[in-house]
């Protein structure tokens, strides 16, 4: 195997198989990707075994057919300390040596046989589905700071996809939860799918999140019960889904809550961010005292100190109640618009959040209690 490739292309494909390869397996090989030179193509795949990304190089000069497998994170690392853009010169010199060589730059990588990598490209016969990449990476980022990392719960460790309707508009609607607060989002479908609801994991859509940021072309989506393959332009991206009954998430819903708060996006963000500040644990509740037009923000830490600050609001009642400003902030992040509404009961049920530039989604968060 020979071949001249930029610096730039490998360092990119090297950076996408950081995500999906174990730091710390227990086989050798899942440490490794699978470089593959052939039809004037570069294809370098890795896997952890739940999940399999294989990335396709054609900008690539290749002098010589062959595949061989090399350490993932010593590959990047040495590549991404190249000079940007400039060529460099890939050469398996031996059956367990891969040399690298760019300007005055000269290495010798360890290799393991292609034939020990454990699987290359699965077919999924399942429906195919195409839906825009920038509306399925809304849903992905809406949602993803909710999932839950309780491992006891595997079913709250992913976002559940799933076919909504409302009227004789068709969604595809993303949940996440992790019991304290929720998150929904879903976009509008122009064509009917068939597509069975599924529960994908988090390692998943954090590697789909990183392929579809610089990403604009539509996405292909083929699922089978247990398997689910995105398709893009360069990539493919096949994953096992999470086994599991995901809650009934519609009941948790507030029903009930008629009183609103709308206050600037920005001034409120800033503020729990600044009233925060003051305890080194975020978990610490920031108390809200709202009264009529007026929130005031609290923070005390017995260890640390207190913080206070007041904004000006749109409120009709009075109001005493706390939330983690984390999950605040985490939630507020995610807005588009210039303002915020969160929608009150009473003291101890869930506030729920809207945005008035985004009806397609809403968040749940339950108060702290005392």
């Amino acid at each position: 195997m020979k071949f001249n490739i930029n610096q730039k292309d490998l360092q990119e494909s090297l950076s996408y198989c950081q995500n999906v390869i174990e730091r710390r397996s227990t086989l050798p090989i899942l440490s490794n990707v699978l470089i593959e030179a052939k039809s004037k193509k570069l294809t370098i795949t890795a896997t952890d075994l739940d999940m399999i990304f294989i990335h396709e190089i054609s900008n690539v000069d290749i002098i010589e057919d062959g595949k061989t497998t090399t350490n993932s994170s010593i590959m990047h690392d040495i590549i991404r300390k190249f000079s940007t853009g400039k060529k460099i010169n890939v050469q398996l010199i031996s059956e367990n040596k891969l040399q690298l060589e760019s300007e005055k730059s000269l290495f010798k990588l360890n290799c393991i046989d292609a034939q020990e990598f454990p699987v290359t490209d699965e077919n999924i016969d399942g429906s195919e589905v195409t839906i825009n990449s920038n509306s399925f990476l809304k849903l992905l980022n809406k949602c993803k700071f909710s999932i839950s990392s309780d491992e006891t719960r595997h079913y709250l460790s992913g976002i559940y996809f799933h076919v909504t309707q409302n009227d004789d508009k068709k969604f595809l609607t993303a949940v996440s939860t992790d019991s304290h607060r929720m998150s929904i989002s879903k976009m509008k479908l122009n064509e009917t799918i068939e597509f069975e609801p599924i529960i994908l994991p988090r390692k998943t859509i954090y590697q789909l999140c990183a392929l579809l940021e610089n990403f604009s072309e539509d996405i292909k989506i083929i699922s089978k019960k247990n398997k689910i393959k995105f398709i893009l332009k360069n990539s493919i991206l096949t994953s096992k889904v999470i086994d599991g009954k995901f809650p009934n998430y519609v009941q948790v819903i507030p029903k009930n809550n008629k009183k609103r708060l709308q206050a600037d996006l920005n001034l409120f963000q800033n503020s729990v961010d600044r009233v925060a500040s003051v305890s080194t644990d975020k978990k610490d509740g920031v108390r809200f005292n709202i009264s009529k037009d007026k929130l005031d923000l609290s923070v005390n830490n017995a260890n640390s100190g207190d913080g206070k600050e007041s904004l000006s609001v749109k409120f009709e009642h009075d109001l005493d109640i706390s939330f983690n400003s984390k999950y605040l902030i985490d939630v507020a992040s995610q807005l588009e618009g210039e303002n915020i509404e969160i929608y009150f009961n009473d003291t101890a049920s869930p506030a729920l959040i809207k945005d008035p530039s985004d009806f397609d989604s809403i968040f749940v968060i339950m108060p702290m209690k005392g």
